[in-house]
């Protein structure tokens, strides 16, 4: 298994200085993909519930802080030369589709070939209707053929496509993607048309594990919620061993013992041993890659949450 970094791009991670030494950090100690959330605009009053918590407030929305994740992701490129630059998750509503397809191309050429796309349908309509983007109820069906588009667009030398919310031909679309076929695009989402589009479309699962309607907080919860991808994949005469298999532990908290609605422990919570049980129990069903939150209003404070994850977990991993 390999471990990544999740930032939200306010605080720190949004002055240049600060990004770029969490960034080299982050490489220097391991981290093999940096997650950058995607938020352009945030309107000010937002109705929208917010999937990962109970009360659907979502702990951002105060000031309406954040730079653009695919230029930042671009400035992170410059800033190192290993880590993967992980879209985390890109809302695909945010922009044009061909335009996305361009700017997400051309980072993957730039980073020579370090770009992971995770990608999925969002959840505040305010923001979506602000960008001009599709009908926020008909965004999943547009979603998959922002996909399928993107597909053609990196592969095809005279792509074509004609759908109900995507539409083109004639056109030139080079350079390639420096990966081939394309950057591997990690649908995200935890609801079960999410998890279809995974298995149909996607070449990773890549869900927040803790949405209070769909939650994959336990191994035995994650493996359920992979075998719906699995046997979509089966269903698109796809097979289901070359989907990557990710998650966000976006709750994550070493030497803070949570409990569940149960009282159980909550897994990737505690003493550095029971997370490495949780680590190996995800690992056993068959999870590749374990995104941790890293934010922090504190410079300080976020390099020594990245330091004991690695000092505590990832050297005995």
């Amino acid at each position: 298994m390999d471990f990544g970094l999740h930032l939200g791009v306010r605080g720190p991670a949004a002055q240049p200085d600060s990004l770029r030494i969490i960034a080299e950090e982050a490489e220097l100690l391991g981290f093999t993909h940096l997650g950058i959330s995607d938020h352009i605009v945030i309107a000010n009053k937002v109705n929208s519930p917010y999937p990962y918590t109970k009360t659907g407030k979502w702990f951002a929305e105060d000031n309406g802080e954040c730079l653009e994740q695919l230029t930042t992701l671009s400035f992170i490129a410059a800033a190192t030369n290993n880590i993967r630059l992980l879209t985390s998750v890109m809302v695909l509503p945010h922009r044009p589709p061909i335009l996305t397809a361009k700017m997400l191309n051309t980072i993957d050429v730039l980073s020579k070939g370090r770009l992971t796309v995770g990608l999925g349908v969002g959840w505040m309509e305010e923001e979506i209707a602000l960008l001009n983007g599709p009908d926020f109820k008909k965004r999943g069906a547009a979603a998959n053929e922002y996909i399928e588009a993107f597909k053609i667009l990196w592969t095809d030398d005279t792509p074509i496509y004609n759908g109900n919310h995507v539409s083109f031909s004639n056109m030139k679309f080079f350079p390639k993607p420096t990966q081939a076929p394309h950057p591997p695009l990690w649908v995200g989402g935890e609801a079960r048309l999410a998890r279809e589009r995974a298995g149909r479309l996607g070449d990773g699962w890549y869900p927040v594990g803790n949405n209070p309607n769909a939650l994959f907080d336990t191994p035995e919860r994650y493996a359920n919620g992979l075998k719906d991808v699995h046997e979509a994949a089966i269903a698109s005469d796809r097979n289901p061993e070359n989907i990557t298999c990710g998650i966000y532990i976006i709750w994550y908290n070493l030497g803070q013992t949570e409990h569940d609605s149960l009282g159980k422990r909550r897994s990737f919570t505690g003493s550095a041993q029971d997370i490495l049980g949780d680590v190996a129990a995800y690992e056993k069903i068959g999870l590749q890659h374990l995104v941790i939150g890293g934010e922090s209003d504190n410079l300080d404070a976020c390099l020594q949450r990245m330091r004991v994850f690695n000092k505590e977990i990832m050297h005995y991993v």
